[in-house]
């Protein structure tokens, strides 16, 4: 007796045996239970998923001898016919051959008379989708009122190119690709039946390799069967497939938990010597990747107890992010493949991209991790580069007069503190820029109001535990209160625009501590009067007085403390005169409806005026032209100042810097915001 493939040996005969279309089986099963039968019905789906299969055991359920059943016997005459191909009722039509209109007018013709021994006249076409337009044409007024005695399979891999008028007329059932698993557990089965000596990792290369074909699988494993001489063992499997086994993937794995390099070139020149395909090892590679990934997330999700114990000393080897970017770095080298100048050279180059954007380099499976450091020397994991021992001297003696180690350093301080990092890790910086000369102290009135400003102007990063930290981050004080720091960087004079003017400084001299306290002016008004600043400790109604008698309507607002929209009016008011007769403040035509909107703000205004001074005020708001500056310009122009000082410290910064230059990034300078 002649040997039978085993696609058609283990070909299902009944709904029960069918695997992975348990959507379709109970659809089907329900109508024949029921009654409720349709005429015409079209499976879709790619090859080897079991369309011709369901219409054979559909055709046999029609006209099973016991009955219309969801379960035919497949011992009477007509089951076993219609599994022989023999039954005179069951047609099975290619349509890739016969695809014209005389095709299906033949077959039309004989579908009027009864039939000959089953209870209805099945007709399969396959590939229905290879018809022509006037062939489709000729079947549509049988297809949508056939002979009760008459049933129509329809079966394509591309329903796309079916028409709309065709799939209106029938019910159409989409059938799925097999999963892996399904595959693995049908091909264990069929292997245990034929008593054939088998490895479970040679199945699942099998089943991977089908791509959701179960026929692909049936037939790649007679192959492998007669590959093993008997036996379906995963390194002859392998061999057979010319994919990459899992020693391989694991290999580059170990590789790159280690940091070892050359680990990682030995796989690809065994991979070479083997002529394994490196696009198969990309593509393996990454979902290997994806698997860790996912048992990292999700362990539950990884359902084979061997893929989870062997995939498990990796989950902790590989931080979650890493994994994003190696999974990323694999798809895209395997998309790069053809652009380079061999495969070996691309796959080398996705190795050792992998190697390159580790941010760290943890211990392999318990072994001793390394980083990168400076140089290009590796270091391990939580040892700190060293510093020369003035920097660390320095550090303990506390900040020196002109520094912005205080308020500067614990800005960059809290951002390092998120990393986790124990005190005693604290190593100083491996390389600190010699600072530029120090100005001399401020007043001491001025000193804590300066190194606010001070700290804005950081253009270094601080460096704490070994990292070198953002000076944009910032943390609350408690994040880092018990913490031992490294000594910050010293940062550079703030920019000239931020200091006083002569001319503010020879017109106020006694209240240049007070002056220091509040925003600098880094433009001078319009009018050249200067706008002295109130003394923070003096007494409101002082401080009020004297600004009113100064004409520094922008520091008056400030002193009065006003709010919502009474503080929006006066803030785009200019400044006119003070008399005997009241305030004269001018606004300008475009705010005209902050007043409105508002006709009880001038008596608040007067309100707060009078119990800042001590006496009633008039105030008189004229609308107009605004011939100087309003305190709102005054503000505005000060922010695109810090903002433009904020955006220059960015990009002086050593790590931003590295940034643009090494990732080709850009900094959007909207984004910014200043201290």
């Amino acid at each position: 007796m002649s040997y039978q493939v085993l696609a058609r040996k283990w070909r299902p005969k009944s709904f029960g045996t069918l695997v992975g279309q348990e959507h379709v089986v109970r659809a089907l099963s329900h109508a024949l239970a029921t009654g409720r039968l349709h005429h015409a019905w079209l499976f879709t789906g790619t090859r080897g998923v079991g369309k011709t299969t369901i219409s054979r055991i559909l055709a046999k359920a029609l006209n099973c001898e016991t009955g219309v059943t969801a379960e035919p016997c497949n011992v009477c005459e007509a089951c076993r016919a219609i599994d022989a191909d023999r039954f005179p009722d069951y047609v099975e039509m290619d349509a890739a051959s016969n695809r014209g209109v005389d095709d299906m007018a033949a077959l039309l013709d004989k579908a009027v008379y009864a039939p000959v021994q089953g209870r209805y006249k099945v007709y399969m076409i396959d590939e229905v989708h290879m018809l022509t337009g006037h062939a489709f044409n000729a079947m549509l007024k049988t297809l949508e009122e056939p002979p009760e005695h008459v049933k129509f399979i329809l079966a394509t891999t591309d329903p796309q190119k079916i028409p709309v008028t065709v799939l209106s007329r029938c019910l159409q059932f989409n059938l799925k690709q097999m999963p892996q698993g399904h595959i693995v557990e049908h091909l264990t089965r069929i292997l245990q039946a034929e008593d054939v000596a088998f490895e479970p990792g040679a199945l699942r290369h099998l089943a991977k390799a089908a791509s959701g074909s179960m026929r692909d699988a049936l037939s790649l494993l007679d192959q492998a069967i007669a590959h093993g001489a008997g036996k379906v063992e995963e390194e002859q499997v392998t061999h057979m497939l010319g994919t990459v086994g899992d020693d391989h993937l694991y290999a580059v794995l170990d590789a790159l938990a280690a940091g070892d390099v050359r680990g990682l070139l030995a796989v690809a020149d065994a991979m070479e010597a083997r002529s394994l395909a490196f696009d198969a090892a990309l593509q393996s590679l990454a979902t290997l990747v994806h698997r860790i990934a996912l048992a990292q997330f999700a362990p539950e999700a990884i359902a084979d107890e061997a893929e989870r114990a062997r995939i498990g000393a990796y989950v902790d080897a590989f931080d979650a992010e890493y994994l994003q970017l190696a999974y990323q770095i694999a798809i895209h080298g395997r998309d790069e493949l053809p652009l380079a100048p061999d495969e070996y050279t691309g796959f080398t180059m996705t190795l050792l991209r992998l190697h390159a954007f580790r941010p760290e380099q943890p211990a392999a499976l318990g072994g001793a991790g390394v980083a990168p450091a400076a140089g290009g020397r590796a270091r391990a994991v939580g040892e700190a580069p060293a510093v020369p021992a003035r920097a660390a001297a320095d550090s303990r003696a506390g900040p020196s007069p002109g520094s912005a180690a205080g308020p500067a350093a614990g800005v960059a301080l809290g951002a390092v503190q998120r990393v986790g990092r124990p005190a005693d890790s604290v190593s100083p910086a491996p390389s600190v820029p010699s600072a530029p000369p120090a100005r001399p102290a401020p007043p001491a009135s001025a000193a804590a109001s300066a190194s606010v400003a001070t700290a804005a102007t950081v253009s270094e990063p601080s460096t704490v535990s070994g990292y070198d930290v953002p000076p944009w981050e910032d943390l609350p004080p408690e994040a880092y209160a018990d913490q031992e720091v490294a000594p910050a960087r010293r940062a550079a004079p703030p920019p000239a625009a931020l200091e006083p003017s002569p001319a503010t400084q020879n017109t106020a001299a006694p209240n240049t501590a007070a002056r220091s306290s509040v925003a600098p002016n880094p433009v001078a008004p319009a009018s050249g009067r200067a706008e002295p600043q109130p003394d923070p400790v003096a007494s409101p109604r002082s401080d009020a007085a004297a600004l009113l008698a100064l004409g520094d309507w922008r520091g008056l607002i400030r002193a009065l403390e006003l709010s919502g929209l009474v503080r929006e009016l006066a803030q785009h008011c200019e400044w006119v005169d003070c008399s005997a007769e009241g305030l004269k403040l001018r606004l300008s035509l475009a705010h005209r409806h902050l007043l409105d909107m508002n006709p009880g703000a001038i008596d608040r205004l007067q309100d707060q005026l009078a119990a800042a001074l001590g006496r009633p005020l008039k105030v008189r708001i004229d609308v107009g032209d605004i011939a100087g500056e309003t305190p709102a310009q005054r503000d505005a122009i000060e922010r695109r100042a810090r903002h433009a000082e904020a955006v220059a410290a960015l990009e002086a910064d050593p790590f931003v810097r590295e940034l643009i230059e090494r990732f080709d990034a850009t900094l959007v300078e909207s984004s910014v915001r200043p201290l």
